[in-house]
């Protein structure tokens, strides 16, 4: 059956049975391999993506349930890595073996969306659902708070405000 899904900003159609998890259309047809398989049973984490910008879990949720909404993957968090979700995890050296990093990213991202600062205990309910099997969740944490304190992810300030304190 054909679905016209919007992936990473694109539009496109695939003919797939209605619940083919969305983790195997992203990998096997759309070719976009950053998202993981995992457990396969939405406990690990592995394969998050956002879905209309909320983060769920790609193998457990059918390419029907996605046609509904935007799907981002890793590769649409943005074109060259510049996401400050990206450039933390680069720059505080996160990834041990990597393998969970997409969705770990991609969690983290969802977050720092809804809360652009949040406690060690917002991060840590946030990031519950994703299992690292190198151990990296205190470099992880230290990341998500280097990308919250990134210019590019401060809240802007409206015209007005910005006018009020030129002067």
């Amino acid at each position: 059956m054909p679905f016209t899904l919007n992936v990473n900003g694109k539009t496109t159609t695939v003919d797939v049975p209605a619940d083919m998890p969305l983790l195997w259309v992203l990998r096997d047809v759309l070719n976009l391999k950053g998202t993981k398989f995992g457990c396969g049973i939405a406990q690990c984490g592995a394969c998050t993506v956002h879905l209309s910008g909320k983060p769920v879990r790609s193998c457990s949720t059918t390419v029907k349930q996605a046609a509904s909404g935007a799907i981002t993957t890793i590769e649409g968090l943005s074109p060259d890595g510049s996401h400050p979700v990206q450039r933390a995890w680069q720059e505080i050296d996160v990834p041990q073996c990597g393998y969970c990093q997409s969705g770990q990213m991609m969690s983290a991202a969802a977050l720092l969306a809804t809360n652009p600062r949040p406690s060690d205990a917002d991060i840590n309910t946030a990031m519950n659902g994703n299992l690292c099997r190198c151990g990296t969740y205190t470099r992880i944490r230290q990341a998500i708070h280097r990308a919250a304190a990134m210019p590019s992810m401060r809240p802007t300030q409206t015209a007005s405000a910005a006018r009020g304190a030129a002067e």
